[in-house]
């Protein structure tokens, strides 16, 4: 056994570069948890396209949406625990945030510091380019392939009805066609209100995907201010207390008070709000529609009165 003795680097809590690696770690893993939550919300949109029987969701809203999401931030995942893996870099450490830009505004040039595959970039710079690819033709896929097709299946109905007509000699005027087999609400088919919904769908999911996921680092946030908070309570009262007899339990009391009042109660509130708001916002929007039957809370002065939910 090595008598050593042990200096500041090898304990975190002493360690003069600790803020930097926690920051850097929490930051990371609260995008690997917000990543994982909207998939989540995304797999979830599923369940209401087969209870609703809409192959069309199904086929071009969801699978273009997993695409688009995992080609992009999946894959950032991906690298962010590929980097922790492997962390020790002959050309130094990488940042994940400039080669996920890079992908884009440098499409065609190599990476200018490779994290796997061949050491000239070969591999990852033709896997990036796939990714980035699938991800742009997602995004046609879910603005145009849906509405052309109601529109197209909107013209054989009407079609089918003309010839109904000119075979009986009777028609069917009153009849309107619902707008979108399941996507309008029983009025006149029409294709550019339609295309306007789906335009503002697609954007705002792919635009949300980048504004939701940086919504997640508030989690970061938290978790920092709930450390400093701790840290200050343990230096500036607790540490202190050891200094005398006298002085331990006045200044346990007050650490005891402080715990409560700030960490527990007040971080708490605000961990839970925070928290709630990232599944009403970011969550939910995946997947929650709110088209669904009213709302009745029960009632037994209701049913005591016999009185309807109508």
């Amino acid at each position: 056994m090595s008598n050593a003795p042990c200096t500041h680097n090898q304990i975190w809590s002493l360690a003069e570069n600790k803020l930097t690696f926690t920051n850097s770690f929490k930051m990371k893993l609260s995008v690997i948890l917000g990543i994982t939550h909207m998939g989540f919300g995304v797999v979830l949109s599923v369940f209401n396209h087969r209870f609703f029987k809409r192959s069309l969701d199904t086929y071009f809203s969801f699978i273009p949406q997993i695409l688009f999401l995992m080609c992009i931030f999946g894959y950032l995942c991906i690298m962010i625990v590929f980097k922790w893996c492997n962390s020790h870099f002959s050309k130094g450490y990488p940042s994940l945030l400039l080669m996920l830009i890079n992908m884009f505004l440098k499409f065609m040039s190599a990476p200018e510091e490779v994290l796997y595959g061949n050491e000239d970039g070969s591999t990852q710079h033709g896997l990036q380019m796939a990714l980035v690819l699938i991800a742009v033709a997602a995004v046609p896929v879910m603005l145009f392939v849906k509405p052309c097709t109601l529109k197209s299946r909107h013209q054989k109905a009407l079609a089918a009805r003309g010839a109904a007509y000119d075979d009986h000699g009777e028609g069917h005027e009153h009849e309107e066609e619902s707008g979108g087999h399941g996507h309008g609400h029983g009025g006149k088919f029409d294709f550019g209100e339609l295309m306007v919904h789906q335009c503002i769908h697609t954007i705002e999911f792919c635009l949300g995907c980048i504004s939701n996921t940086a919504s997640y680092l508030r989690l970061w946030a938290l978790s920092l201010a709930h450390a400093q908070l701790s840290e200050v309570l343990w230096d500036m009262i607790l540490k202190k207390g050891f200094g005398g007899f006298y002085l331990c339990y006045p200044a346990f009391a007050v650490w005891a008070v402080l715990t409560v009042a700030v960490l527990l109660i007040m971080e708490g509130l605000s961990a839970f709000l925070h928290a709630l708001r990232l599944h009403w916002v970011e969550f939910q929007n995946k997947f929650y529609e709110g088209n669904g039957y009213k709302f009745f809370p029960f009632s037994f002065d209701k049913i005591v009165r016999g009185v309807s939910d109508d």
